[in-house]
């Protein structure tokens, strides 16, 4: 078993499986061109077959070596759950979720890496925002429909159409043409609503999720150079030490 767990954490075997997820996606994306299907059909859904075996093949492998401890990594997981939902025959229309396997290579570009340890990181502090947005949006649908939903039912009509206008205003969507200028005209003072909306969710809220993901981040960066510089003192110290010794025996 030792050999094998070699092997499959290899630089080898971790390139090789990247290359075929790859593969797939693009024969995926191919699957969706009718041309394609229809002139090498067969060979594609071949080749995505023989792509799938190998996924299969790689978790067996892999829950013969790490056995429970396999069960342990998210990334496990995720690619046993896309592999499942794949071999499912009544689930074919889910089967195409496995393309979301090349976020694997995630782990194989620290770039990558460092960014969604970032997001992941930034989730706690992006909840309480989310959840203070959701009260704007809740209180500002309440008052456009109690405003506006007699002139304007199609936007303003009940509290689902007031907030995905107000979503589509905060996106500044034709918001201002669109939705705002006309509203305007039946009541002039509805600026005095929606200027102090977008100041609020577009520039500030919208802006303080942006520096929680920004400064998780940094942090991340810090703490991997944090990390690196550690090692490195380590492997300095652990030399100085072996010549002193070598010193001392002569």
């Amino acid at each position: 078993m030792t050999s094998l767990q070699t092997i499959l954490e290899s630089a080898g075997v971790r390139k090789f499986i990247t290359a075929v997820i790859l593969f797939n996606a693009v024969i995926l994306c191919l699957e969706t061109s009718d041309m394609a299907m229809a002139k090498v059909g067969l060979l594609i859904g071949f080749l995505d077959r023989i792509c799938l075996a190998i996924f299969v093949v790689e978790l067996v492998l892999k829950l013969l070596v790490y056995r429970l401890r396999f069960f342990r990594d998210g990334w496990n997981i995720f690619d046993f759950v896309i592999v499942a939902v794949s071999l499912v025959p009544a689930a074919q229309s889910l089967s195409v979720l496995r393309i979301l396997r090349i976020l694997r290579v995630v782990s194989v570009a620290p770039r990558l890496r460092r960014v969604v340890e970032g997001f992941i990181t930034a989730l706690p502090g992006m909840a309480s925002v989310f959840l203070l947005m959701g009260i704007i949006f809740y209180i500002g649908s309440v008052i456009s429909t109690q405003l506006f939903s007699t002139d304007f039912p199609k936007w303003f009509g009940s509290l689902a159409q007031s907030a995905y206008s107000l979503f589509q205003i905060m996106t500044l969507e034709s918001w201002s043409m669109g939705i705002v200028r006309p509203v305007m005209e039946v009541y002039p003072y509805a600026w005095a609503f929606f200027v102090p909306f977008i100041m609020v969710t577009t520039f500030a809220v919208v802006n303080l999720l942006v520096g929680l993901i920004v400064n998780s981040m940094q942090d991340a960066h810090s703490e991997e150079a944090d990390q690196k510089t550690d090692t490195y003192r380590d492997e300095v110290l652990a030399r100085l030490k072996a010549i002193e010794e070598r010193m001392a025996q002569d």
